[in-house]
């Protein structure tokens, strides 16, 4: 039986709100999303200051939500579940698309379900147009995470290997602030690298011979700051380009390498790539390449869904649902979890 499943994504920055439509089987299908970013809000701080992220929230999500729904030539009468994401992400975020989720849902009489941010992250190619195939290896790498998941279904998630301090995306933004670079860092570091060489500045390659599949960037950003400050007071363009360059040459190395890694333990030919980093033009290159060599597909979410959106929100609930993973229920009272697990099972 076709249903309406309703998406509110609050976990940050991003306001997203979005209406896929389900046959109960297959790849649910996308009706309208809509997008409202307080990047240009939260530049004057060099990050997002959670009480002004929380507040923009609260402004923005209705205004989407109407926006979807004229998108989708649908009314709100009609949406069969209300989904939002529950953790992980900022608290207050969290707590404005918990509210408005559950209040909508009550007012329609209608159930809820809260969604893993991260889930929603590694399902999101199966929106793209060419979706992946279960069981596949998936690289996240959203924001404060990065990891390998041995993906095996919807609901079933083996960690192989994460950060032990900074993810990679906060290695491109906190390395971008170090040269000077606006807000939000890791685009701004990927287009100053274009111009520079990125084999001037010998920067370590955290765990890289590790043996496993884990990840530390701390040990990168501390060069780049060694780096950088021989910069001071003689500023110099093309210095900066060739450290920005380097920059991103040693976290793409980490994460392509690792990755194959993963694929040769487990014997899969799939990898998934989603998260906010796997935008980054250099790292799907290798990627590309280095899966060509052995054979293995290699699936993205579209370009315009690989930062926090509603859809994966609204996708990841209409397929836990499809797959009979968890079951949306009428219960109002809501919570959040700023810190959530994503290696387990059966969410809970």
């Amino acid at each position: 039986m076709a249903s309406l499943v309703l998406g509110i994504e609050s976990s940050c920055d991003e306001t997203g709100v979005a209406l896929v439509k389900s046959a109960g089987q297959g790849v649910p299908q996308l009706l309208a999303h809509a997008l409202h970013t307080q990047m240009a809000m939260h530049a004057d701080y060099g990050g997002v200051v959670p009480e002004l992220a929380s507040r923009d929230h609260i402004r923005r999500v209705l205004p989407l939500t109407r926006q979807v729904l004229q998108q989708a030539d649908e009314v709100l009468e009609n949406v069969d579940v209300v989904a939002y994401t529950r953790g992980p992400g900022l608290a207050g975020a969290l707590l404005v698309g918990a509210g408005v989720a559950c209040a909508l849902a009550a007012a329609l009489g209608k159930p809820v379900l809260g969604v893993h941010h991260l889930e929603g992250h590694l399902l999101s190619p199966f929106l793209s147009a060419d979706p992946p195939e279960f069981p596949f290896i998936a690289l996240l790498v959203s924001g404060g995470h990065t990891q390998l998941m041995q993906v095996d279904g919807v609901g079933h998630y083996r960690l192989l290997g994460e950060t032990i301090d900074d993810a990679a995306g906060e290695a491109f933004d906190k390395s971008a602030k170090l040269l000077g670079l606006g807000y939000p860092g890791g685009p701004a570091l990927a287009r100053l690298a274009e111009f520079g060489d990125p084999t001037t500045y010998k920067l370590p390659r955290p765990l890289l011979h590790s043996g496993d599949l884990d990840f530390s960037f701390a040990g990168l950003k501390t060069a780049v700051l060694t780096q950088a400050k021989k910069f001071e007071g003689t500023p110099c363009d093309q210095a900066r380009a060739d450290l920005a360059a380097s920059t991103q040459a040693a976290i793409v190395e980490v994460l392509m390498k690792k990755s194959i890694k993963a694929l040769d333990q487990t014997g899969l030919k799939r990898l998934v790539v989603a998260g906010g980093v796997g935008a980054n033009a250099a790292l799907r290159e290798q990627l590309n390449a280095a899966c060509t060599k052995r054979g293995v597909r290699v699936h993205y979410p579209e370009l315009e869904l690989c930062t926090d959106n509603g859809a994966m929100i609204a996708l990841a609930a209409a397929m836990r649902i499809d797959a009979k993973v968890e079951a949306p229920q009428a219960r109002y009272a809501f919570d959040v979890k700023p810190r959530w697990p994503l290696d387990f099972a059966t969410i809970a």
